[in-house]
């Protein structure tokens, strides 16, 4: 795993430290519907009654999605130190997660902690259509309680960590998970799951309440149900209020950037856009925008795997690009960039497992579409009409007046007839901000200008004997 550089960064400025947001949902209560299940065990005995709802210690739900990154892990521990302190009776891992990021030493010391709270952890692989792959799924060997939704998976576990001074274990079900992934009918027959009985899984989150009724942990024995009558006489059963909890504003928008697909698209984007801004007089929105893409991307590239070679090929790919750009035509170096950017695409990320760090189909059509469409035909008309048109072409411009947007010493910017145009000054005349110039010659995109007063001597007699000879 490649240094966490950027993340560093982030702890010293006190970004990535910012707490999650909790937001409280009142439990619901459970109808007695088509595909809701209730999990039951004959051993538990008390049962508490719709007098006694009001008084039954809430449970916390966590929701754990996308990569296992280090935003995610410190969520978790801090929900179990939550839930803890708050009084709360378990906490429950909504779990859809297909690989981590995190070192291996964190992610045992995570397992360590989920095995050994000192309140019950329960996890839910859900909603339908979720997966917990590679080192997430073992997380299902060191819970309390695990379950899975209908059309949910698990698997691909890899080598399973050692917790405790033995190694986890999900019965006989080791092997098939190792390389493998199971569905819920294929894991409730190999033993895998943890008081869920029922062949439909668990399809409702709030189904976990049932599951968890009745379990001893460190000698208490959790009371997450109540029993009541509904209007017609018929007995009911009431969950215990969930409070469920994700992470925050800031956390999340670390952990969303923390992925292949939003990593490639920022810096695909800021890349481009900061090329863009190469060829434009002064700094515009098409600057500022790039640079907060590409911070975002390098923060999101810190917490995933890269392949440091197409890193490289993905930067030099840009420079390939920019040198056409300049000229105003896609020729070699265009064609270069493309190809290279392509490889970069393929090669960014590195595998974690049996999981692919690739980003999505649709992403990477849309970003090697985009750049090709951007760099063959958007940028070389943007610098033919911008430098190389009639309406602004150079002669007209040398002997024209202006005024310096900022010092320039010896480059800078300068307003011209109401448009911003890149300066240049002989380093003796330097000008400051809104003093008046004169535009004595062009070189390339650049102007090369002079100070209304004190500017070079030969230029002020070349515009003499030129107003001469037009008399």
């Amino acid at each position: 795993m490649r240094p966490r550089r950027m993340r560093r960064w982030l702890l010293a400025v006190g970004l990535a430290g910012a707490a999650p947001v909790a937001g409280l949902i009142a439990g619901t209560d459970i109808v007695h519907a088509e595909g809701v299940v209730e999990i039951s065990r004959p051993h538990v005995n008390h049962r508490a009654t719709a007098t006694d709802s009001d008084e039954l210690a809430p449970v916390d739900v966590v929701e754990v999605s996308g990569l296992l990154d280090d935003i995610l892990v410190d969520e978790i521990e801090s929900a179990i130190d939550r839930a803890t302190t708050q009084g709360s009776q378990a906490v429950v891992l909504q779990l859809n997660s297909r690989a981590a990021v995190v070192s291996e030493e964190r992610f045992v010391n995570l397992l360590t902690q989920v095995a050994e709270a000192s309140i019950p952890i329960g996890v839910w692989v859900g909603p339908s259509g979720s997966r917990a792959y590679g080192a997430p799924a073992q997380l299902l060997a060191v819970a309390d309680v695990t379950a899975m939704a209908p059309g949910a998976r698990i698997g691909y576990t890899g080598t399973l960590k050692k917790v405790g001074g033995e190694v986890l274990s999900f019965g006989k079900a080791d092997d098939l998970l190792t390389n493998g992934s199971l569905g819920f009918l294929e894991a409730r027959e190999q033993g895998v799951l943890k008081f869920s009985t029922d062949d439909r899984g668990v399809p409702v989150l709030r189904n976990m309440l049932f599951a968890l009724d009745g379990l001893t942990v460190n000698g208490k024995q959790l009371n997450t149900v109540v029993d009541g009558l509904d209007e017609s006489g018929q007995v009911v059963r009431e969950a215990t209020t969930a409070r469920f909890f994700k992470l925050g504003l800031v956390p999340r928008l670390l952990h969303t950037v923390a992925s292949p697909a939003s990593a490639y698209l920022l810096i695909s984007a800021g890349l481009a856009l900061l090329i863009f801004e190469l060829f434009t007089a002064g700094i515009g929105v098409a600057g500022l925008v790039g640079a907060v893409c590409t911070v975002l991307a390098s923060i999101g590239m810190s917490y995933v795997p890269i392949n440091e070679t197409g890193l490289v090929l993905l930067f030099i790919g840009m420079v390939a690009f920019a040198v056409d750009v300049q000229v105003g035509v896609p020729r070699l170096w265009t064609g270069v960039g493309l190809v290279l950017y392509i490889i970069s695409s393929f090669t960014l990320f590195e595998p974690v497992g049996a999981h692919v760090m690739r980003p999505t189909w649709i992403t990477l059509v849309t970003c090697i579409g985009g750049i090709a469409l951007t760099f063959i035909v958007g940028m070389p008309s943007m610098t033919r009409t911008r430098f190389a048109t009639p309406t602004i072409g150079r002669e007209w411009l040398i002997g024209r007046e202006g005024v310096a947007v900022g010092a320039i010493n010896p480059n800078g910017t300068v307003n011209i007839d109401g448009a911003e145009w890149r300066a240049r000054t002989n380093r003796a005349t330097p000008l400051s901000d809104t003093q008046g110039l004169r535009v004595v010659a062009i070189d390339g995109v650049t102007l090369e200008v002079e100070p209304l007063e004190g500017g070079a001597r030969d230029y002020r007699e070349m515009r003499k004997s030129g107003d001469v000879g037009s008399e």
